[in-house]
């Protein structure tokens, strides 16, 4: 398994060298446009709205828009100081939580953890730790400029490190239109619903769920593929822009900068500080 990132973690005065796996992938299959007279691949370009011409990205600035077509204009120089000040917080766990007193509607992204040279023990502790106590640490990262949460867990063998989102960035389940209050439940309805539901009660078994619409396309695609039922472009295909953001550097670039800290006296709900 490719590593995507080497770097650490700790809890308490225990620091854990570690390297990070992408834990999922996404297996979408992305469709290009173009151009239906000669089959050439369609490329965007930045335009000004106000004077119509194309724009590079030494012309760009960054604004925030507080109000329609009002801007606060944010030099670089700016934005860079403020990253470096969040990065300069050191990346800890910082509580130790039960999993279940998290909604999945909280969770992003998922990286498995593993240990490196000369983390298996502290690896293992902590796993271990995490086992015999139920429970998952909670983290605080910067990603891209932005500080977020995450939790460390087990998961089957390995740990786990998944993002997850602050509470202000989960919208309120009570803005959600049309949602019916309570009606008159028709008793006999309830009894042949929850027989429904027990009926079709089994044990979660990811692998017999796949993704039917993917299959069919790629069945489509190489049934075409071979009837050479294909086009060449017209033109020499430009490279499209890369507009990905390394996820992990910008996760090393915060955890190089962990700063040491004084311990602190040990509580029984465990708030931990980088050693």
């Amino acid at each position: 398994m490719h590593t995507v990132w080497k770097g650490s973690i700790s809890f308490g005065l225990v620091n854990i060298p570690v390297k990070l796996h992408t834990a999922t992938e996404n297996k979408d299959i992305k469709l290009r446009q173009l151009h239906k007279e000669c089959h050439t691949p369609i490329n965007y370009q930045k335009v000004c709205s106000g004077c119509n011409k194309e724009v590079q990205s030494e012309d760009i600035v960054k604004a925030y828009e507080y109000s329609k077509n009002k801007f606060v204009v944010l030099d670089e120089e700016e934005l860079e100081k403020l990253k470096k000040e969040n990065e300069d917080k050191a990346v800890e766990i910082i509580d130790f939580v039960k999993l279940e007193e998290i909604d999945p509607i909280y969770f992003e992204r998922s990286y498995f953890m593993a240990p490196d040279s000369g983390g298996a023990k502290a690896y293992s502790l902590l796993r271990k730790a995490l086992m015999e106590s139920g429970k998952i640490g909670v983290a605080k990262i910067m990603i891209r400029s932005k500080e977020q949460l995450a939790v460390v867990r087990v998961y089957k063998e390995t740990l786990i490190m998944e993002t997850i989102h602050f509470p202000d960035e989960v919208r309120s389940a009570g803005d959600v239109p049309n949602i019916p209050s309570e009606p008159i439940v028709v008793q006999k309805e309830l009894d042949t619903a929850l027989m429904l539901v027990d009926q079709l009660t089994t044990t979660f078994e990811p692998e017999k769920y796949t993704d039917d619409y993917r299959t069919a396309l790629m069945e489509l695609i190489e049934e075409k593929k071979a009837g050479n039922n294909t086009v060449t472009t017209s033109e020499k295909q430009p490279a499209a822009p890369s507009n990905v953001t390394d996820l992990m550097s910008a996760l090393q670039a915060s955890l190089d900068k962990t700063k040491k800290k004084k311990p602190i006296p040990r509580k029984q709900t465990a708030r931990t500080k980088t050693s």
